[in-house]
């Protein structure tokens, strides 16, 4: 085959690889360009920020006017918590509890356009620190607590800028705080036989929840308060062969003053005696029957109870608890 025919064949092929590929690549071009159209159609919806989110400015323009609140603050554990925690701007800094500054930055400082907890009632300050807390297992009671029917808020026992205790955030520290209100506990630890509360060995919150329990005297336990008593005084708990009824039914501070007494072993009344007196008397008429007095004239020969009955919370061995 002569040269110059095999160079015209080749030029033809490759005249038509040119025309195939003009022609099919405006197609393929159309085809980009109406993808990434509906792509970009579609993405303004999925990325633009909704108008409430446009309203956080963030703490550090909350610095700008209020750098002394900012820095007390800052020292807080609500600043690294709130810094750091998930739900986005709503849930973060100055305006997760002051709520969107924008307004109020645009308004010049204006009071109305942001939540000032000064002025609210308790009700509405307790709101927004529960909006946060209220799920928490701690602070999940507190509407139905003995202090909130009381009408205590939050901010009565803590600070979020000026707390005196870092751990709680508390406007002063335990047992003092809770003294403010309750000032017969007060008394019943100043008394010679007492829980040492005073001595910092032991604090109010380790017996009871200040946000509120479903239980009574808003204790750590279930069901009449006495599992609070055998986080310490485990050799009382049982349970026992034989136990000793008011215990189980009445429960500790049957015979017990918890927070003090004038009596050793926190007792109710002396001499012993005269506390099982109470229960255990001559007379079948003023008992119903029982339980069963002593057989035995105390007085003359016996100096208590439980100088035979030792084991008087419970036993496994006597049914009238002799060891």
């Amino acid at each position: 085959m002569p040269a110059d025919s095999r160079t015209s064949r080749f030029l033809l092929f490759s005249v038509l690889c040119l025309f195939v590929v003009v022609a099919f690549a405006p197609g393929q071009v159309r085809q980009q360009v109406a993808d990434k159209s509906a792509q970009s159609a579609s993405a303004p919806a999925a990325s633009a920020p909704s108008p409430e989110l446009s309203k956080y400015v963030g703490a550090e323009t909350c610095k700008t006017c209020h750098e002394e609140i900012y820095n007390a603050w800052e020292k807080t554990p609500h600043w690294k918590t709130t810094l750091n925690i998930k739900g986005g701007p709503s849930k973060q800094g100055c305006e997760g509890c002051h709520g969107p500054g924008a307004d109020h930055v645009a308004g010049g400082g204006d009071k109305t356009k942001i939540f000032v907890f000064e002025g609210k009632s308790r009700q509405e300050t307790s709101a927004r620190c529960l909006s946060c807390h209220g799920e928490a297992h701690e602070q999940s009671h507190f509407a139905e607590s003995a202090h909130s029917s009381s009408d205590i808020g939050c901010l009565d026992c803590h600070s979020p800028h000026h707390a005196k205790e870092k751990e709680f955030l508390l406007v002063q520290g335990q047992p003092q705080l809770c003294y403010g209100c309750h000032t017969s506990a007060k008394a019943d630890f100043a008394k010679p036989y007492h829980h040492r509360v005073n001595e910092g060995l032991v604090q109010c919150v380790d017996c009871h929840n200040p946000h509120g329990t479903a239980t009574i005297r808003q204790l750590r336990s279930l069901p009449s308060g006495d599992a609070i008593c055998y986080k310490c005084h485990v050799d009382k708990q049982g349970p026992f062969v034989y136990e000793h009824v008011p215990v189980k039914t009445e429960g500790c501070t049957s015979c017990h003053s918890p927070h003090g007494s004038t009596n050793p072993k926190l007792l109710n009344v002396m001499p012993v005696n005269m506390l099982c007196l109470q229960c255990h008397t001559f007379s079948t008429t003023l008992t119903a029957g029982g339980p069963i007095g002593p057989a035995h004239n105390q007085s003359a020969k016996y100096q208590a109870c439980t100088m035979c009955h030792t084991q008087i919370h419970g036993s496994n061995f006597s049914n009238v608890f002799f060891k």
